[in-house]
């Protein structure tokens, strides 16, 4: 199989990261400012001239932020700055020596545009009328931030056109990428009885009065714990790749799905290096685009591949695709195999697969590649719309229902089904993963919490993430029992200790819209990956505690 490789230039990053205070060596410094003096929880980036990598620490309750030894090699460096309301004033640039400690007073000044700066999460926190208002608006961020809606001047009768004209296009389109539907597909963004009152609501908070009617409100900066870590940004090759689901096999190396395009990403996040791999073509003139990346046991990796209606499997080490496509007959224009599960493939030689399109799930029997539709299934007495899919360790399956507050498990074995609901009312399950306790850790997106279905107990706990408006997207347990998750709309990813039900956050340096979210266990402390989907980047997250 041809190979497309894109190389990224990059310094060379040291792989060590201090459990304790880090030595400051390269670049060190304070950042204030003259309305707070010194100023804690103000992100701070160094990007060196010529690179695709971006490095970023916080400042501590002194103002101080210092990058560790090794992470800045010799030269040049722009730097930039995270801290609501600020703008960089200056120094804009530092230069790095070897053996020396470049010392810079970072100053920032009021910002002379606050909502250039607003998260999505913030524009909803200021927006008026009531929460079920506001979250008719948590289905927009996939494609585009609440930015684009704010900024408008559309009326009500015009977003009712605009509605109807969204429903035709694939779920990875962007403004600079959008891709039709074919036949008789639709999706049910702003679809509904509620359509003309949602359509008031956003005509409400754009500009379509000449100003905005209500006033901005911010988020206030972390503080503590939650500013000890190191982000290091990896630039992807085309701004146009959309990273949806990010992940790391046992040899550290980075793999990715696109979210938009037909390519199996790969990238080494010692170097930097990128390669795409070009996955075979099974509906020509359909949307292409793919969305879950599975590992099996043998190591192999295996792609949803969306409106392309099948699944791949690829080798490794022969660096080759093979590809079953759902069988003809149970095809149709809105066929969408976004969602797979091949973790427990070993136990029974099956694959579990989603399709979108009524919520059906499906099994493939990977040696004779015959598939089984096992049916769609219901909970407190509607059909579950079925969003992500995980087994357990006998490859039973669970299912997420994105449409009410329910979780539902498949025994593998008999076909039997049984639905369970937190007390969050329509929370939305979105996605998570199964720990080795066979427990579902699963991301409630309407009710900004982590939730967690303990099979031995049928008891369901739920965690409120605490910055409002977060709408989580998935979740990951790590080798200590914490739970991480991340924000698709205010740019910070979250950190939960079940023991004790407190949460530590971070401020990612830039927008953000995370989706998947993985763990990596092999590191002391563990290191949190995941892609910005809208930004062309691949996000490492290293916690210095």
């Amino acid at each position: 199989m041809a190979t497309k490789h894109l190389a990224l230039i990059a310094g060379a990053l040291a792989l060590a990261v201090s459990t304790g205070t880090a030595r400051a060596e390269g670049l060190a410094g304070t950042v204030s400012s003259a309305q707070e003096g010194l100023m804690e929880g103000v992100v701070v980036s160094a990007k060196k001239v010529g690179s695709t990598i971006t490095t970023s620490v916080a400042t501590d309750d002194k103002g101080r932020f210092s990058f560790p030894a090794g992470r800045l090699e010799p030269g040049q460096y722009a730097l930039s700055i995270r801290a609501i309301g600020y703008d960089l004033e200056g120094p804009r640039s530092a230069d790095v020596a070897t053996g020396k400690t470049e010392s810079v007073e970072i100053k920032l000044a009021p910002t002379r545009n606050l909502a250039k700066q607003m998260s999505n999460a913030e524009w909803l926190a200021s927006f008026p009328g009531t929460d079920n208002e506001k979250k008719a608006l948590l289905n927009c961020v996939s494609c585009h931030d609440l930015d684009r809606i704010v900024r408008s001047q559309y009326d009500g009768e015009q977003f009712v056109d605009i509605f109807n004209r969204m429903v035709g296009y694939y779920p990875g389109s962007t403004p600079q990428h959008p891709q039709r539907l074919v036949g008789n597909a639709q999706r049910t963004l702003g679809q509904g009885p509620n359509m003309r009152t949602v359509a008031e609501y956003l005509a409400s908070v754009n500009l379509s009065k000449e100003t905005w009617s209500y006033p901005l409100k911010t988020l206030p900066r972390l503080t503590g714990r939650s500013n000890r870590f190191i982000i290091t940004e990896y630039a992807l090759p085309r701004p146009l790749i959309q990273p949806h689901d990010v992940i790391l096999d046992e040899q550290g190396t980075v793999w990715f799905t696109h979210f938009a395009e037909q390519f199996l990403g790969r990238m080494d996040p010692k170097t930097g290096k990128v390669s795409e791999y070009p996955i075979p073509v099974l509906k020509p003139g359909y949307p292409t685009g793919t969305l879950d990346l599975g590992i099996d046991k043998a190591g192999n990796l295996w792609i949803g591949m969306m409106y392309q209606g099948g699944v791949a499997r690829f080798d490794k080490k022969t660096e080759t695709f093979k590809t079953w496509s759902i069988p003809k007959e149970w095809q149709a224009d809105a066929t969408q195999s976004g969602h797979l599960e091949p973790a427990f493939t070993h136990v029974d030689g099956k694959v579990w697969v989603k399709n979108s399109d009524g919520s059906q799930i499906l099994r493939l029997d990977v040696e004779s590649g015959q598939w089984e539709n096992v049916g769609s299934f219901s909970a407190g007495g509607k059909r579950m719309g079925v969003y992500g899919i995980r087994a357990d360790s006998r490859n039973n399956l669970y299912l997420l229902d994105f449409q009410s507050s329910a979780i539902g498990i498949i025994d593998a074995k008999t076909g039997k089904f049984t639905a369970y609901s937190g007390e969050i009312a329509n929370s939305r399950p979105r996605r998570g993963a199964v720990d080795e306790q066979d427990r579902l850790w699963y991301a409630e997106y309407a009710g900004n919490a982590i939730g967690m279905f303990d099979p031995k107990t049928k008891a369901i706990k739920e965690w409120v993430v605490p910055t409002p408006w977060a709408q989580p997207y998935d979740v990951v347990t790590d080798k200590n029992g914490e739970a991480w998750t991340g924000s698709m709309m205010s740019d910070r990813v979250s950190r939960l200790d079940p023991k004790t039900g407190q949460y530590v956050e971070y401020q990612l340096p830039k927008t953000t819209n995370i989706r998947r979210v993985f763990v990596d266990n092999s590191t002391t402390p563990v290191t949190f990956w995941t892609g910005s989907n809208h930004g062309a980047a691949i996000i490492k997250l290293e916690p210095l505690d």
